[in-house]
């Protein structure tokens, strides 16, 4: 009988707690380290970008991320019939991945234990960089298909943690419907921030973590990846909902689009605010959080703010690090389950 793809939902990319003071020197940047962001996560990485960091993390790598053998590459056959195929950006940092990707797996591993979990990463400039300095093996997408198709599952269910429905989506898609007749029943779940709901829970989860910073001396400002796609509108959503909720000292901004860094300074230069904490509005804490954020190069968000006359602190955590956030993207994978039901 010739099997079908029965179902594709929306999805998209996005991405322990290190508190860092900003005025600590961020990590070099690791080959094919994350842009999202999502989950830039890093949404929509600038490949050209990608390529120039790899190259310089392997002519010298003088930086620790931590311990690759900590982490679960999920790669393991023996799946059985139902698999929940977690699908990231990625990133070569490895405690963050560990401390965040690891993290959402753990999370829909145990929520759905009829499920066998794996891994795969959309970035193979990532993949291949940590296999070369770690040793570790990661499924890009068509690996983990094949990967799947070989060992018999039935019901595959594909969980991005993407930030957005955007154009890691599409090629994600892509990718899935090539191996339509590999599986009975394949179904996508939804990115993190699809529905007004979503934007509301993790807006929630987000101020819940900074709290203790909101003392109406301190703008609360997180960056995002930023994409020329028309998905870049969950940063200005995002900060409608800040403002619409009472958390007029939040502020989001983006590495590669709109709001900028200088539209962020503009928008805290409004107020007298004495103190900036900036974080991470992606999935992990790699590269652009690490150095573009925290960085002591004089282009980063942190040195620009000092710059400006703010006490400065950053805090180098991912979304993934967050339990709400993890429990969102749980509910998106439920969802997704319940269609192949």
């Amino acid at each position: 009988m010739k099997k079908k793809l029965a179902a594709v939902v929306l999805t998209a990319l996005v991405g322990s707690a290190l508190l860092a003071g900003c005025g600590n020197k961020a990590q070099e940047p690791a080959a094919g380290s994350d842009a999202q962001a999502v989950s830039d996560a890093a949404p929509e990485a600038e490949t050209e970008n990608e390529a120039v960091s790899t190259a310089e993390a392997d002519d010298e790598e003088n930086y620790e991320t931590g311990d690759a053998s900590l982490d679960n590459p999920r790669n393991q056959d023996e799946i059985g019939e139902n698999e929940l195929l977690v699908v990231s950006f990625g990133t070569s940092y490895n405690d963050s991945r560990r401390e965040t990707i690891g993290a959402i797996e753990q999370a829909l591993e145990d929520a759905y234990p009829d499920y066998s979990v794996r891994r795969a990463f959309t970035s193979q400039i990532i993949i291949d960089h940590v296999q070369k300095r770690d040793g570790e093996d990661i499924d890009n997408v068509e690996e983990a298909l094949e990967r799947a198709a070989n060992n018999g599952v039935k019901n595959l269910v594909v969980q991005p943690t993407h930030l957005m429905n955007g154009l890691e989506y599409t090629d994600l898609q892509d990718a899935i419907g090539n191996y339509a007749d590999s599986f009975e029943k394949v179904v996508i779940g939804e990115p993190l921030l699809t529905s007004d709901e979503d934007f509301e829970t993790v807006a929630k989860a987000i101020t819940t973590a900074t709290k203790d910073y909101d003392d109406g001396q301190t703008a609360i400002c997180f960056m995002g990846h930023g994409t020329e796609a028309d998905s870049n509108q969950i940063y200005s959503k995002m900060q409608e909902v800040f403002t619409n909720d009472g958390f007029e000292n939040y502020y989001m901004g983006t590495v590669e689009a709109t709001p900028s860094l200088d539209d962020v300074l503009a928008a805290v230069g409004q107020k007298d605010y004495k103190r900036v904490v900036l974080e991470p509005l992606m999935v992990v804490a790699g590269d652009h959080a690490n150095n573009d954020m925290a960085g002591d190069e004089e282009d980063s968000w942190k040195s620009q703010f000092e710059k400006a006359g703010y006490e400065v602190e950053c805090i180098l955590e991912g979304l993934g690090q967050n339990e709400d956030v993890r429990a969102l993207y749980v509910e998106h994978a439920g969802a997704a389950i319940d269609k192949i039901k």
